[in-house]
Order: C-alpha cells, then structure tokens, then sequence
C-alpha cells in the first residue's frame, strides 16, 4: 500500500482527472484527503494500492502528465484497516460490551494501521491498564504529553520523545468510566480527520475541529506534519 502526496490546481474536475489516470493504470484508491491549500493550488494525499504490473514510476507519470499536476512524494502506508476490521470490531464489542474499551485497545492497531495502543485509568493521575505489545512503557509524566484526556485530539512526537524512538503521530480518545485511549504509529502519517471519526463512533467521544482539520504541512517531506522514517519510494527534486 502506498500514500503519495500530489500538488494540484484547486479547480473543479482536477481531482476526477487524477482518479481517472490513477484507475488507467488499476490503482485501487482507498483514501483521499486534502492536506493543504493555498490560494489556487491543493495539496492532497492519496492511500492507494498499485497492481503487480506497475511500478511507481508509472504512477508518477499518470499524475505528471496531467496539467499542472506534481507529485511530490510517494511512499509505503502500513497496511490494515478497512470497513471490514470496523464492521469486526463494531461485532465483537457488541457482543462483550462490558469489555468494550479492552476489546478496542486490543484491536486498534490493526484497524487504524498503528503500531501500538495503550488503555489508560484517568480518574487520577494517568496511568496504563492496558497495552499491546510493542507498546512503550508511560510512566505519568509521560503520559502527560498526551493529554487531555476528555477530548479526542492528535499527538505529535518528536524523534526520541522516548530516547532512542523514532517520531510518532497518535491518537486519543476518552473512552467510558474515566478511562482513555491511545493508538500510535511510529512515523508517518498522522491521523487522518476520516481516521478520527471512526474512532469517535467507537468510543462516543464528541466531534471537535481537529477531527477535520489537518494539522499545518509543507510539501517539504523533511519539514512536514507526516515527517517520514524511512526514505520516500519516489521525491520530486525543485531546483
């Protein structure tokens, strides 16, 4: 799977020319979201499935053909989620609903392509009740930076937040009964708003702003909110 970020003119038919030859070559689109504007120009990302017979070279070239049309990079997105892993993890909870936040913190990784999730007790100061593996050990004052823990909202976490991690994008939602949780993936990318709204359907938290906005991006990969870990498929070069 991969996401590739395209800089395009914010003008009506664009996006349908760049689905169109993005279907030519049989990519399977699994998401599109808009991740910056400014002025005329858009930036968007698409999360993608490429067919065995093409390569990103081809990709690159579909979208570059079209008018004022730039990718700008593309590289791997962990793979997972999907309406199915929704759909399992909306009938496993209603079938132990008293189990619902473990079932949840369990399954997260898998359903939102995370790397890890940790269930938290807030009723006083945070601590973990639950984790699943790969997870690191939050201490309070760690688990301080992820706060509040009343409203679901994004985390960005710099490269050794934990000595020696990578960077991290994550999530977090309150849950039921003064409990929360956190899901994160190491590296890129962060939550999308679409991401966030299914977690909230989950978890009942209430919709805020940053469910649908996107935090602040630069097509720069190295300065970018979806700062990379490994090194881009493909990386436009400006002069």
């Amino acid at each position: 799977m991969l996401l590739m970020r395209v800089q395009m003119p914010n003008r009506p038919g664009t996006l349908g020319a760049v689905a169109s030859a993005l279907g030519a070559l049989g990519a399977d689109i699994n998401l599109v979201e808009i991740v910056e504007k400014r002025g005329d120009i858009e930036v968007e990302e698409f999360i993608l499935d490429l067919p065995p017979t093409q390569t990103v070279e081809n990709l690159v070239e579909a979208c570059d053909r079209l008018e004022s049309v730039q990718v700008e990079w593309v590289r791997n997105y962990p793979r997972g989620g999907g309406i199915e892993y929704d759909i399992e993890l909306h009938r496993r909870i209603a079938a132990d609903p008293s189990r619902s936040d473990e079932i949840l913190a369990s399954t997260a990784p898998l359903v939102f392509r995370a790397q890890w999730s940790v269930l938290l007790d807030v009723s006083a100061a945070p601590q973990v009740t639950f984790a699943t593996p790969g997870a690191p050990d939050l201490d309070a004052d760690l688990l301080r930076r992820f706060g509040p823990f009343d409203t679901l909202h994004r985390v960005a976490l710099e490269p050794d937040w934990i000595p020696g991690a990578d960077a991290h994008h994550a999530v977090v939602s309150p849950t039921t009964d003064q409990r929360a949780v956190i899901v994160a993936r190491r590296g890129e990318p962060p939550f999308f708003g679409s991401e966030l709204a299914r977690l909230a359907q989950v978890t009942g938290a209430t919709a805020t702003a940053d469910m649908f906005d996107q935090p602040q991006s630069t097509t720069d990969p190295q300065t970018a909110h979806r700062r990379p870990v490994a090194a881009p498929l493909y990386e436009r070069r400006h002069p």
